[in-house]
């Protein structure tokens, strides 16, 4: 089974209603100016989930390789999923002031 499908779509955020371009350098899966996302996908890119409940920002980790990552958790299920912030993305980087807040948060 493939586990990663690229796709990369501008859209508007379900929690703060911001329109959100495509990424420049990767695939776009949070609003960059909340943080929250959607459960759409079981793999990343696929939209094979049935769940579409808003993914809210809970914490923060950071990885040697990939950087600062937003874990999310599904308001509906409880899935939790891990996302990169994209704060180098030169079309719209994602916001420093509200992923430190996540982290001072969490």
């Amino acid at each position: 089974m493939k586990r990663f499908t690229h796709r990369n779509e501008s859209f508007t955020c379900a929690h703060c209603g911001a329109e959100v371009p495509a990424a420049a350098r990767t695939c776009r899966n949070h609003c960059p100016f909340c943080l929250y996302s959607l459960h759409l996908d079981v793999f990343p890119g696929d939209r094979a989930a049935d769940c579409g409940g808003l993914m809210a920002p809970v914490r923060v980790t950071y990885h040697s390789k990939k950087g600062y990552q937003i874990v999310h958790r599904c308001e509906r299920c409880g899935h939790e999923s891990v996302n990169i912030a994209a704060l180098d993305d030169p079309v719209q980087p994602d916001s420093l002031d509200a992923l430190m807040a996540l982290m001072r948060r969490g």
